[in-house]
């Protein structure tokens, strides 16, 4: 009797633990947009430099006004309490921000009707260069150095690590 409690009991702590597992793996898995988050250190540099003096100059120089840098603290902050304590609202908060600040930094792109966008490259994309521009590097210093690295011969001054102006 005591061994088939002791073994109800087991088999009860057992499917706990695999559920907090499964609970953890559901976050993981809930966590695709992770890639996108910056270190919290970046977060709270960026609201440094968006509140310095410096910075602030800068806003009103490039804008004509202060901007709104209470979105970098709130960041820092919910990144902070993602970090220690693995709060999902933080977590959807900031990789909101993160996507609403993607948008914003790609929204010129998007609005561009100007050129017309390929959905591959070009066919001859890696053709050999025209006779004009070969004969017009075959004396640069790359190519030399290049077929220098081809020959594997090597010169003293790619021994030197360093440059020494005297």
């Amino acid at each position: 009797m005591v061994s088939d409690d002791k073994k109800k009991v087991e088999e009860s702590v057992d499917q706990n633990n695999v559920e907090k597992n499964d609970d953890k793996t559901d976050n993981l898995k809930n966590r695709d947009s992770e890639w996108m988050l910056r270190a919290c250190r970046v977060y709270k540099e960026e609201y440094d430099d968006c509140t310095s003096f410096r910075g602030r100059f800068q806003q009103n120089f490039v804008y004509g006004e202060k901007l709104d840098c209470s979105q970098w603290k709130t960041d820092y902050d919910n990144c902070k309490k993602w970090k220690k304590t693995d709060d999902d609202d933080a977590y959807t908060e900031l990789v909101a921000s993160e996507k609403k600040r993607r948008l914003e930094r790609l929204r010129p792109h998007y609005q561009n009707n100007v050129w017309e966008k390929r959905e591959e490259p070009p066919k001859d994309w890696n053709a050999p260069l025209p006779d004009y521009l070969v004969q017009r590097n075959n004396n640069t210093f790359l190519a030399l150095k290049q077929a220098d690295i081809e020959n594997n011969r090597e010169t003293s001054d790619m021994l030197i690590p360093g440059c020494v102006i005297l």
